[in-house]
């Protein structure tokens, strides 16, 4: 869905490919915002995912709004890196999806859903 950036929208990256954008909005002291700021009250310096009850479905069984780090994820250094080799590995696992990381900084994520699977639960 094509929905209008916010006012306040930064954008962080564009995929010429897809058109899609990346970016952040500040978290502001309105009623949307109140499961982000929940979760502030248990973050610490790094990246953050946000996850709770009221986020997405609440894949990952949370009992109350937190920011997970990022640098506390789940590594797979064994994952395949060829397209039908890693949608084959994809398939049935109980995860969103891989983040990569290059030596130079650069980061790629990869969903379950960009091979039309979903996760397994």
């Amino acid at each position: 869905a094509n929905q209008p950036a916010p006012p306040d929208f930064e954008l962080a990256d564009r995929d010429e490919e897809t058109g899609k954008t990346v970016g952040w909005v500040p978290v502001g002291d309105g009623p949307e915002d109140c499961w982000h700021r929940e979760a502030f009250e248990n973050a610490g310096d790094g990246t953050f995912e946000l996850l709770g009850p009221k986020i997405q479905g609440n894949v990952e069984g949370r009992a109350k709004h937190v920011l997970q780090s990022h640098s506390m994820a789940e590594t797979y250094p064994t994952a395949p890196r060829t397209f039908d080799a890693l949608r084959g590995w994809l398939d049935g696992q109980d995860i969103e999806g891989l983040v990569f990381h290059h030596p130079d900084g650069r980061m790629a994520k990869i969903k379950l859903r960009d091979f039309g699977l979903k996760r397994a639960r």
